[in-house]
């Protein structure tokens, strides 16, 4: 399990799906959905190395409304790095909108892959863990954990 102060204190890398695709996202020391919170440290690391262990598959369009999304934030090829990263992997990537507050539950969308990794492309073990956390309405461009 994950306390809330370690939630708080950690920009930790958790996975969820629609029930096809898969979406990456950087908590950015915020609150995590139970199904994450209540997993265990070498669980989640264990999906986080899967992802990122993968190979390219494609390649990353960066979501044209991001500048608006961060607010006075700054977009630059350093901030990208990570997300572009697991968008060129398959993976919906986002990021958080208030970094570091914990009762903020928004995320958005920095990159979108053009070649979607699907949920049944996965092996069983990283496909149950992916599983328990899921959206029913797809990947959006925002999300709010509480809808998870």
């Amino acid at each position: 399990m994950i306390t809330e102060a370690e939630q708080q204190g950690l920009d930790i890398d958790w996975f969820f799906t629609d029930g096809d695709n898969i979406g990456f996202v950087a908590s950015g020391g915020g609150k995590l959905p139970l199904s994450i919170s209540n997993s265990s440290r070498s669980d989640i690391e264990e999906v986080a190395h899967y992802f990122r262990s993968l190979p390219i598959i494609g390649d990353a369009i960066v979501n044209p409304n991001l500048n608006e999304a961060m607010g006075d934030r700054v977009v630059n090829d350093r901030y990208l790095a990570d997300f572009v990263a697991m968008a060129k992997r398959g993976l919906y990537a986002f990021d958080k909108n208030i970094l570091n507050s914990f009762t903020d539950t928004n995320y958005y969308l920095v990159a979108t892959p053009t070649y979607p990794i699907q949920l049944q492309e996965l092996p069983p073990v990283i496909t149950n863990r992916v599983i328990q956390t899921r959206v029913n309405d797809g990947i959006k461009e925002y999300l709010n954990i509480e809808s998870l």
